[in-house]
């Protein structure tokens, strides 16, 4: 089996050196890009299974790296930052970010997050049940396509499985836990900031109030739901 191929991105060439001496120890192939610009031209010539984002950098800074990478591919991306106010995190996922982790940071976490995404790639439609139809919105799960209204949704790889997940379990009312476990991983059971974050988010493409939901309904004290009608 091939190993997954790991693209950190970061001006710190110490830290990236030690990022992929961490990866590697885990199993997994370690490339490494000291600016923006170079990232995106390893990953047009790698086409790696994850990107590790330093925000910081100079030239081309990660939040913009970011960008251009989602215009190129779904790649996951995890980013790396020491700005650690709201407003940064969000900004973070406003660009495409999977994921976002705070420096410092544990190496152990750091590679735990990594396997939760590459394991998040992994999913696949149901058997035998390939297109969902609720109202205007259709998802078809063997192509990987959400449509509204006939007008195709764009959804970043992590927002479509979280979509996916509220679609496959549309009128059950679904913890916050629940959906964290099974849309990024285990280690994210307490990372509510994550799933607000992505509803918000979801709702917006959607043309979704949150006050008078159409699809995306919180269930207080418990999580959320989507709606069947």
């Amino acid at each position: 089996m091939t190993a997954s191929r790991i693209l950190t991105v970061d001006d710190d060439t110490a830290l990236a050196g030690v990022i992929g001496l961490s990866l590697r120890r885990h199993g997994l192939e370690s490339l490494v890009a000291a600016d923006g610009f170079e990232a995106l031209r390893v990953a047009c010539r790698e086409h790696p299974d994850l990107v590790i984002l330093d925000v910081m950098m100079p030239h081309l800074d990660g939040l913009e790296t970011c960008r251009r990478l989602k215009q190129m591919t779904d790649v996951p991306v995890l980013m790396l930052s020491a700005l650690a106010t709201e407003k940064d995190v969000v900004c973070g996922f406003e660009a495409g970010a999977d994921d976002y982790l705070r420096k410092p940071f544990s190496l152990a976490e750091l590679c735990a997050r990594v396997k939760a995404l590459l394991r998040s790639r992994e999913f696949a439609p149901p058997s035998g049940q390939s297109t969902l139809r609720i109202g205007a919105l259709e998802m078809d799960l063997a192509r990987r396509t959400v449509t509204l209204d006939g007008a195709a949704v764009k959804l970043t790889s992590t927002e479509y499985r979280l979509l996916a997940y509220l679609v496959q379990n549309a009128g059950i009312a679904l913890t916050a836990q629940d959906i964290l476990e099974h849309v990024w991983g285990e280690e994210y059971h307490q990372q509510g900031g994550h799933l607000k974050v992505y509803i918000c988010y979801l709702r917006r493409k959607l043309g979704d109030n949150p006050n008078r939901p159409t699809y995306i309904q919180t269930v207080r004290g418990v999580g959320y739901s989507f709606r069947t009608a």
